[in-house]
């Protein structure tokens, strides 16, 4: 086998995803555009979910506000290598602010998904994870196997500070699993979920 073969991704992110969430209890998810929302409604759609739909680069600024407004859930953002890349400043943001209940989750299948499957930088010898300990992160991890995913599950949801998990997976496509799509209503039942039915009123 070779190199290339050996480092080619084998990992399906809709069951990545699926099990990274199975356990989740009250933990709350912050997703970009695109696959990464898909996958998490697919793993189940409830109101401790917020999709941010087009707002693509802000996804881990979003989740850094909410972690650190709710320091008593973990909070997971799932974002796609492309939205990761868009802002990759916002890593630097988070070590230095270090919220110690935030998980990035990089869905990293080296392409841009969403404008054609072209090739992306973390495809091109960008390593995301090394830029996360780079600016401060001390927990950041590359998966390319099941093994590997099972090994750093408890690191996503107990390590005492910013985690960033990358994780390869392949280009396969999976069905489309739509969530709601209206904003206000994403917004409602969200701050619901965090502070109570009276929060919106």
């Amino acid at each position: 086998m070779t190199a290339t073969e050996q480092s080619k991704p084998v990992l399906r992110r809709r069951e990545v995803v699926a099990r990274i969430l199975r356990d989740r209890k009250d933990a709350l998810a912050i997703t970009s555009l695109g696959n990464p929302t898909f996958d998490v409604a697919s793993a189940g759609d409830c109101a401790q979910n917020f999709y941010l739909w087009g707002a693509m680069g802000g996804a881990v600024m979003v989740g850094m506000g909410v972690a650190l407004a709710q320091p008593e859930k973990r909070v997971f953002v799932f974002v796609g290598d492309g939205e990761m890349m868009m802002g990759i400043g916002s890593l630097a943001t988070v070590a230095c602010h270090c919220p110690n209940n935030l998980t990035i989750v990089v869905i990293d299948n080296e392409h841009y998904a969403e404008t054609g499957m072209q090739p992306a930088h973390a495809g091109r010898g960008v390593s995301i994870t090394s830029v996360a300990t780079a600016v401060g992160f001390t927990a950041s991890h590359l998966v390319r196997t099941a093994a590997q995913l099972e090994d750093v599950i408890d690191t996503l949801y107990k390590h005492d500070g910013p985690v960033l998990v990358g994780v390869k997976v392949t280009t396969d496509p999976e069905p489309t699993s739509l969530p709601p799509r209206d904003g206000p209503y994403l917004r409602s039942r969200f701050r619901e979920a965090l502070m109570g039915a009276e929060s919106h009123r």
